[in-house]
């Protein structure tokens, strides 16, 4: 089943004076904390919706193997409306979709991995009693949300729904800790484990030479979703030209174009994959996707207790 994400940080942060996305905590920003969680936990799509200082947002996480969507008038509108934006892209591509705001960065995988047991319509972490993030809901659910006019926010979508929602109890206190505030940011910085103790794995295919890996797949899924390179480049603030360098060096590494482009007509041009493309697209997902669920396997199996008692003494 596939897993996207979805990660709110358009907001202004004017309670906490500061850009919270790219706040410090140990050694990795809030930002980075999130995408990697959530990645870590089985999303193959993270969609980061970006408005306030979104240039610099979007050139921190570059690299991290996401996409961006703008929320335009994040000055003007509220949370709900920019997951409203990043759940109406997402919907059709995942099976299940991950939802968090950015300033709750401090839930762990294995968290996540809870909520995956259940089949309700969305699930929502519970810690101590209290209501916290991430929410996970199935796609199918998607639509009845975003036919809500928005009052009392996404909690207030939900509870007018009628859909299944079921609420799990998880010890992980992280679910709950957000930073609106100074003090808040201080006492996230005071239960931040700075050494997140977890397997940090990249898949990449080479010849002498890299040519494929997370970065070149998610170009060829754009590529493919909107039909063209600038299109593609834009949402992962990649260079137009560097697009296009790496479409060569991937044709070169299988032998074969991955991209055919048509010219002019009424419609303008468009650029689509080849047989080739879609070939190792689809290939080297399903690679891996199986060899991450055995690194994660593996690591439990050989790090279990050492993250357990790592984890207890960090906190």
């Amino acid at each position: 089943m596939k897993t996207g994400a979805v990660i709110v940080a358009a907001g202004m942060s004017s309670r906490m004076g500061a850009f919270k996305p790219m706040l410090q905590i140990g050694s990795i920003s809030v930002a980075k904390r999130i995408v990697s969680t959530l990645q870590q936990a089985g999303a193959e799509l993270v969609v980061v919706v970006t408005g306030n200082q979104a240039d610099v947002l979007e050139k921190h996480l570059s690299r991290s193997g996401v996409v961006f969507i703008r929320n335009e008038d994040y000055a003007s509108t509220q949370m709900f409306d920019s997951a409203k934006i990043g759940l109406d892209y997402i919907k059709d591509k995942c099976e299940r979709i991950l939802f968090t705001p950015v300033d709750v960065p401090l839930f762990t995988a294995r968290t996540v991995s809870e909520l995956y047991n259940s089949e309700a319509d969305v699930v929502i972490p519970v810690c101590g009693g209290d209501e916290g993030h991430p929410l996970l809901m199935r796609s199918s659910a998607v639509p009845v949300i975003l036919s809500n006019d928005g009052g009392g926010g996404l909690r207030g979508a939900l509870n007018a729904s009628g859909l299944q929602i079921e609420y799990i109890e998880v010890e992980d206190e992280g679910v709950l800790y957000d930073m609106d505030t100074p003090s808040d940011y201080e006492e996230l910085i005071k239960r931040h484990n700075s050494q997140l103790f977890r397997p940090v794995f990249s898949l990449c295919l080479a010849r002498e030479d890299v040519f494929f890996g997370p970065e070149e797949a998610m170009l060829l899924r754009l590529i493919r979703e909107t039909g063209s390179v600038k299109i593609a480049c834009s949402r992962m603030k990649l260079s137009y030209s560097k697009g296009w360098k790496t479409l060569k060096k991937i044709s070169l590494g299988v032998g074969a174009p991955v991209a055919s482009s048509s010219q002019g007509g009424v419609y303008g041009g468009s650029t689509s994959l080849t047989e080739k493309g879609e070939w190792l697209l689809e290939h080297f997902t399903d690679y891996e996707s199986d060899c991450r669920g055995y690194v994660e396997k593996s690591f439990e199996a050989h790090f279990a207790e050492e993250r357990t008692e790592l984890d207890n003494n960090a906190t």
